[in-house]
């Protein structure tokens, strides 16, 4: 066996703003091997075991008992992301212990789901790099987001998107929401630039500081717990 057939392939980081990440509450694998990765179910349809989010660090706990466990609450334009870190992801914690909110800081993690006790899906990151970064890359993220977000979108209703028939049965859900939120998140950029997805123009006001949304959501209720 060769070294490429016996080294598993790193999954895709996705871009997705924290609305539609809150959302996707219903994870599966794609074969019965128990070591088989899990991905979470984006509701514009496409799978998703890894993510990659550029928010506000807006408060950080140690939320651990015996050992560190770090909670961060990061934010973007549209809704809040919460990432986990403790022992077995040390660079992450010892990221999360150092930084100083606020702080602009890029994400990259895998997709971690809870079901609480009122039978709601809280869906969180298990962080694999936490990195600061400036206002700039901020920027590019959501730009870059806002444009994978509304290609999915547009995909969504193609016979051929096996994710969006899956997403069709386990959401009931509007993608075009998060079309919208793509299109919002867009005026938080600098007004003197203007993004253009797909021939369309939007110009945007510019954001010199931080600013977080409070608004958490859950996804559907109902989901049993995975990942």
């Amino acid at each position: 066996m060769s070294q490429s057939e016996s080294t598993p392939m790193r999954e895709v980081a996705r871009r997705v703003f924290a609305t539609e990440f809150n959302d996707a509450g219903y994870t599966f694998k794609e074969s019965d091997d128990e070591r088989a990765p899990v991905y979470s179910l984006l509701p514009t349809g496409e799978s998703a075991n890894r993510v990659f989010l550029v928010g506000t660090l807006t408060e950080k706990d140690d939320v651990g008992e015996d050992n560190e466990y770090w909670r961060g609450r990061i934010v973007d334009p549209t809704g809040t992301f919460f990432v986990y870190a403790g022992q077995y992801q040390p660079e992450a914690a010892s990221t999360l212990r150092d930084l100083e909110p606020p702080a602009y800081v890029a994400v990259v993690g895998k997709p971690r789901t809870y079901e609480t006790d009122d039978g709601s899906i809280n869906v969180s990151v298990r962080p694999e790099s936490i990195t600061p970064v400036d206002a700039a890359v901020r920027d590019r993220w959501v730009a870059e987001t806002a444009e994978r977000t509304i290609e999915r979108v547009a995909r969504f209703d193609d016979e051929a998107n096996e994710y969006a028939r899956m997403a069709r049965e386990h959401y009931d859900l509007d993608p075009e929401t998060y079309r919208a939120a793509a299109l919002s998140a867009l005026e938080d950029l600098d007004e003197e630039k203007a993004v253009t997805i797909r021939g369309l123009t939007t110009p945007t006001r510019r954001r010199t500081t931080p600013r977080p949304r409070s608004r958490r959501r859950v996804s559907a209720a109902g989901m049993r717990r995975r990942g």
